[in-house]
């Protein structure tokens, strides 16, 4: 599902936090294909095989075939998603899977809005 079609796409999609929406914005600027939340990962299950705990990765970009979630917590928050990318990385070694910070957003976000600018 390419999302970088037109803004009404965008519209459709509901972001968790309004640095989702900037990123895809930046996406969308340099056609990179992205899909929002399309998949989830179990990392636990109960005893009956149901799921217990998940992770759902921000963004996948099919074209470089890699997920990248965005995080822009507290550190306390951001240790616990460290442990379940942890987790994801140890039960699906094929995944490939970034972890982008507060201050990597920030910084790509500045300097590829900043360039489109000029």
């Amino acid at each position: 599902m390419r999302r970088n079609v037109t803004p009404s796409v965008r519209a459709e999609v509901r972001f968790a936090h309004e640095s989702e929406r900037l990123f895809a914005e930046l996406l969308d600027f340099y056609d990179v294909a992205w899909e929002y939340e399309p998949v989830e990962f179990v990392l636990a299950w109960r005893p009956d095989g149901t799921p217990l705990q998940a992770f759902r990765p921000d963004f996948y970009l099919p074209e470089h075939r890699i997920f990248l979630e965005l995080t822009t917590l507290r550190q306390d928050l951001v240790t616990a998603k460290n442990r379940k990318v942890r987790l994801l990385t140890e039960l699906y070694p094929d995944v490939s899977l970034k972890i982008l910070y507060r201050r990597d957003i920030e910084a790509l976000i500045t300097k590829y809005r900043l360039d489109a600018a000029a």
